[in-house]
């Protein structure tokens, strides 16, 4: 077994007891959000230009399942850019639509990347009511972007809560930042 395969079910491990810890906890203060039930069903009508897939050009060939070097990784990770939320929300934002699109054509120039789709959400609330919001950001983000046409095996998920602040300040401002999806390029 390699260190990936271990830390990915290290991680897998993790997700499922805070999952279990979430439903089966403490006590939440405050409204919890609606259910998945509730999620906002969004209808694509614009059709996705082709995409170029990424590493043509310039730098040679498309990346391939099996070139997914650690450098094209990179790469392919710095072209990612995070969404944002509204406060106790998980609802994908009309910003946060583009910036998808975008992520799902840098993605489909890269045939054989999987995304790790990461929720997070600023310190108000319970670690438990924020480890479900986060969970909850993340299936949203993770079903639009499977909507556009992602294969739903490319994509996984996970709840930060409010554990991995990109801003530990007590600020609008820096709530506002750590209200969010991040995607991680996976090694497969």
């Amino acid at each position: 077994m390699t260190s990936d395969n271990t830390a990915q079910r290290i991680v897998m491990g993790l997700v499922i007891v805070m999952a279990l810890f979430g439903f089966f906890g403490c006590a939440k203060k405050g409204q919890v959000p609606p259910g998945p039930d509730e999620i906002e069903v969004v209808e694509v009508e614009e059709v996705v230009s082709e995409p170029v897939p990424y590493g043509e050009g310039d730098r040679g060939e498309g990346l391939t399942e099996e070139s997914l070097s650690a450098q094209a990784r990179q790469e392919l990770q710095d072209r990612l850019e995070d969404i944002h939320f509204d406060f106790d929300r998980y609802n994908i934002r009309p910003d946060a639509r583009l910036i998808l699109k975008s992520n799902y054509e840098v993605l489909l120039g890269a045939p054989g990347a999987e995304v790790f789709v990461e929720g997070h959400c600023d310190d108000r609330g319970t670690v438990e009511y924020n480890l479900a919001l986060g969970q909850r950001r993340a299936n949203a983000a993770r079903d639009y972007l499977i909507s556009l046409g992602m294969g739903g095996g490319q994509v996984s998920t996970v709840s930060y809560g409010e554990e991995r602040p990109l801003d530990p300040r007590q600020t609008e401002e820096a709530w506002a930042k750590n209200r969010r999806c991040h995607f991680v390029i996976l090694k497969r």
